[in-house]
């Protein structure tokens, strides 16, 4: 029974009974109580625990009654143990709420799969955890995002946590400081109080997702009638093999992959193939059968066009009828003496990337919506003005490693200086006949005083280890090795800067993952603990010791993604305040 009327929010998301009950229970509010339905039979001599967390408000203003739990035992004693941590995302150290904590006092490495949690908990706002009821013993503690909710881990697209250490749960006397006060202005004393604190109470789990190593064709698709694509579901080292059924597929492609090779695009070059509505082929390819080992597999496939080359070409024919007319309708408006604008010309699309204030590390970009057949570097001219003349300067001109659409210009920007870049028409032609219009662009490399650098010195990294700069939003801007215990920054733009380091355990530049059958954890992730704000001309040097803080004190607020509850219903607050401050200010200076 509460003092005052109360109401429940986001019950079945807050709510945890712990030993967990696989059928969901029934709690609802009602006046000054709740009232909870167990509908799992309950076990003899065991510890109960109904963990409400903030689900309990007030039924008038909303005010959480926060960290509430009921205890009750089936036995005659009631285990009081708990153990409490933080779990947190261990590619980003962002906290994880919502994530079931949970322990198993059966210590063999198949419980997690096997066996529903003992005793369990679910992570705030924070990450933070309080696993509650427990008894004496050791255990072995887990994070788990339970998909289907049967408290176990078997599914490889659920999200897990494991801890090398066992858990031995105990508790020790402290004493806390209490203030007597007179009335609400005035105190009588300060005293001693004694209470019992419940340890372990710093556990750091680092939560992951393996890696999905199954390999199988998820579908083949031809939007159009010149490319079609095939998806796989995992990384693979090898291109499949094709054999066409109704073309020769000899020499009938530009390849398109990405890094994964998961994603391949055929661009078709030959118009007789392309025209066909569809084409018919064997791929042989590795895949994943229910071993998990890879074996050959072939498919056969018939990829239809979803737009279909007379449908394309009836497309184009009705969009050019529609600009005759208008071209029709302009010339009937044409004044005495107006020329008639010339039908235009269709060029090859081209992108291109040269910034007016172009960074001194930068480069030019060319990206084109499909592959490219020859280029005329000869009819490409880069220039640096010197004085009031313009002299050709030297470049590197070369496709991008990992797009075949994207080509890049290098050269040595000369700081504060004016460059002009220049492409003839008829420059570049694509690989279905179109040619590029002329380029031209003005730009002007950044002086060296508009930058600044920053400079860390590592201490407690690996050997192999390296440095990520990150924007505001956490995202990642540049990456640089440890070398000798430093990571530099240079012709850095003023702003905001924030920094994480990645232990490359296996020494392949970027962070991996975990995997909980080989007991593996993913690679340790390390914030540098401050937002670094940068200013122009200025050079940043900081020192950092990687665990200095623990990795749930690390990550700055400010780069976090995941906001304490709290904090958002202040802020909530404060907007419906303003909200209502502007509705009465409204009506200020009126008559009614």
């Amino acid at each position: 029974m509460f003092d005052e009327f109360i109401k429940l929010e986001k019950a079945t998301e807050k709510v945890v009974v712990s030993p967990p009950q696989i059928q969901q229970p029934e709690i609802k509010a009602s006046g000054k109580r709740i009232q909870v339905n167990l509908l799992d039979s309950l076990k003899p001599n065991t510890t109960y625990t109904i963990d409400f967390s903030d689900a309990i408000v007030d039924n008038n203003e909303g005010n959480p009654l926060g960290n509430f739990a009921f205890t009750f035992s089936t036995g005659t004693e009631i285990d009081t143990m708990e153990v409490a941590g933080t779990l947190l995302d261990a590619s980003n150290l962002e906290p994880i709420k919502g994530m079931l904590v949970g322990l198993h006092s059966n210590l063999n490495d198949s419980a997690f799969n096997k066996l529903p949690f003992e005793r369990v908990a679910r992570t705030d706002s924070r990450g933070r955890f309080s696993i509650r009821g427990v008894a004496p013993g050791k255990y072995r503690i887990y994070g788990l995002m339970d998909a289907d909710q049967n408290f176990t881990f078997n599914q490889k697209s659920e999200m897990i946590a494991f801890h090398d250490s066992l858990i031995i749960p105990r508790m020790e006397e402290r004493t806390r400081m209490d203030t007597a006060w007179v009335d609400s202005l005035t105190y009588d004393t300060i005293v001693e109080k004694k209470y019992m604190h419940y340890l372990p109470d710093d556990v750091i789990l680092r939560a992951f997702k393996e890696f999905n190593y199954s390999q199988y064709l998820i579908k083949s698709e031809r939007l159009i009638p010149h490319k079609f694509t095939l998806y796989f579901a995992g990384k693979a080292d090898t291109l499949p093999v094709m054999k066409g059924l109704n073309f020769d597929e000899k020499d009938a492609f530009v390849i398109e992959k990405n890094q994964r090779n998961d994603t391949i695009h055929y661009w078709i070059k030959d118009s007789l193939l392309y025209k066909q509505d569809s084409l018919k082929m064997s791929i042989t390819y590795l895949y994943t059968d229910s071993l998990k080992r890879l074996v050959p597999r072939t498919d056969t496939l018939n990829v239809l066009a979803k737009l279909t080359y007379d449908k394309q070409q009836k497309q184009k024919q009705e969009a050019k009828e529609k600009e005759q007319k208008e071209r029709e309708k302009k010339k009937k408006k044409l004044k005495e003496g107006e020329v008639e604008e010339p039908e235009p010309t269709e060029f090859l699309a081209v992108d291109v990337y040269a910034p007016s204030a172009i960074d001194v590390y930068d480069y030019l970009t060319l990206s084109f919506t499909e592959p490219v057949a020859s280029i005329d570097t000869t009819a490409f001219h880069l220039k640096l003005k010197v004085d009031s003349l313009w002299q050709d300067i030297p470049f590197d001109f070369m496709r991008d490693s990992l797009d075949l659409k994207r080509y890049n210009l290098f050269a040595e920007w000369a700081p504060g200086e004016s460059y002009t870049f220049e492409v003839d028409s008829a420059a570049i032609r694509g690989l279905y006949g179109l040619f590029s219009d002329k380029i031209k662009k003005d730009f002007k490399a950044k002086k060296l005083e508009e930058y600044g650098q920053i400079f860390f010195n590592v201490h407690g990294a690996d050997s192999l280890a390296f440095v990520e700069l990150l924007d505001g939003q956490d995202k990642v801007l540049r990456t640089v090795p440890v070398v000798d215990g430093k990571a530099d920054f240079y012709f850095l733009n003023p702003g905001k800067y924030g920094a994480r380091l990645i232990n490359d355990t296996n020494g392949n530049g970027v962070w991996d993952t975990g995997n909980y059958a080989e007991k593996r954890q993913p690679e340790m992730v390390y914030y540098y603990p401050m937002v670094l704000e940068l200013k122009a001309n200025f050079d940043l040097t900081q020192e950092w010791d990687i665990k200095a803080k623990s990795l749930d004190r690390q990550k700055p607020d400010e780069l976090k993604k995941q906001k304490p509850d709290e904090d958002k219903k202040k802020q909530n607050r404060n907007k419906n305040n303003r909200s209502g401050n502007s509705s009465r200010n409204s009506g200020r200076g009126h008559s009614y």
